[in-house]
């Protein structure tokens, strides 16, 4: 049962619970006695809401169960993966065929003499690098010289996939060792999960994390899914998606959305204004020196209120897996995700 399956069961069951709510508010008013103006002629047509409810979105990262990359353990872990690649290559002609001088001994020490470093200074660090990566391309060019008399079909699946990483992930590191920088598009940061990516988050705890980013909205206490993406996005693009998918669900526009100022952009706000839908947070540009009582009130209410999107975080993280991602396919991680997401408001 794949990520599509759950978010759709989760959508049943808020759309189920809904009705069963206003089902239970027409049944309560069912025995009242009519008011004045229900029981007198109806002399105009009673027009339907447009606008109801308050929309609630926010986002953030679900860490993935990886060890903290640094490009030296990196490129350490592909050295050794390529060592067992060589050996498995080189195993059917064992005897018949000297085997390559890998040097995986040196290598070793090499990695240790930085690793056991508690703080190794920056050119130590480049030294280590840079010795690491002419290791690793070392043994790539054994492993193509052995693919002329042993086939990749001797490889097993995940050895087949890490040598397909690898291969990216050297391409990766020498880039940004020869230019100097540490920023790579696409940048690996495991070779067993390789769809991770470093999200910037800029909290307190962590200022990177590394995992997928989720985007979530709330309506009266449920929780939706939104997007999920492995690579780092900004959440205020999806506000308008969320909105049409609001309609989509309830058939009307929410009264109200409460976000973040990060989703106050000048398209959301000409967005909401056309179709009518107060979005929540100051206004763009320079803030005023005086603020009326009643918008100070109504911040705070609406600050109040977002608060529940911080709850389900809180809730999906510490009870129901969000805050570490055990799974390591990428269909597998997305399916414990969103089923967090169905199990929060249960």
């Amino acid at each position: 049962m794949g990520p599509d399956v759950i978010n759709q069961v989760n959508e049943w069951i808020v759309q189920a619970a809904r009705l069963e709510e206003e089902n239970g508010d027409d049944d309560e008013h069912k025995n009242e006695p009519p008011t004045s103006t229900e029981a007198g002629p109806k002399t105009e047509s009673q027009e339907p809401r447009t606008h109801q409810g308050k929309l609630i979105l926010d986002a953030t990262c679900a860490p993935a169960d990886v060890a903290y990359p640094t490009d030296l353990s990196l490129l350490n872990t592909a050295r050794e993966k390529l060592e067992d690649i060589i050996d498995t290559l080189h195993a059917p002609h064992k005897g018949n065929m000297k085997k390559p001088r890998d040097r995986r001994c040196q290598a070793r020490r090499d990695y240790l003499r930085t690793a056991k470093n508690r703080k190794p200074g920056r050119r130590e660090i480049r030294k280590a690098v840079g010795r690491q990566l002419r290791y690793v391309a070392r043994d790539l060019r054994f492993i193509e010289q052995l693919v002329v008399h042993t086939s990749l079909t001797a490889l097993s699946r995940r050895q087949y996939r890490e040598l397909l990483v690898i291969g990216e992930l050297n391409r990766q590191q020498r880039e940004m060792y020869q230019s100097r920088s540490h920023r790579v598009d696409d940048r690996i940061v495991s070779i067993a999960q390789p769809d991770v990516r470093p999200i910037v988050r800029g909290k307190a705890k962590a200022n990177v994390e590394f995992g997928p980013k989720v985007a979530i909205s709330v309506v009266d206490g449920y929780t939706m899914m939104e997007k999920t993406s492995w690579d780092s996005f900004n959440e205020g693009t999806t506000l308008i998606e969320s909105v049409e998918r609001y309609v989509e669900r309830f058939g009307f526009y929410p009264e109200a959305i409460l976000a973040d100022k990060i989703y106050r952009t000048r398209e959301n706000l000409r967005y909401c204004k056309e179709h009518g839908i107060r979005l929540s947070g100051p206004k763009l540009g320079r803030p005023p020196k005086h603020v009326e009582p009643e918008e100070r009130k109504l911040e705070r209410q609406d600050m109040g209120e977002r608060n529940a999107v911080e709850g389900k975080f809180g809730e999906a993280k510490r009870n129901y897996g969000l805050g570490l991602i055990r799974a390591h396919l990428r269909q597998t991680s997305e399916t414990v995700i969103s089923a967090s997401t169905v199990t929060t408001p249960l």
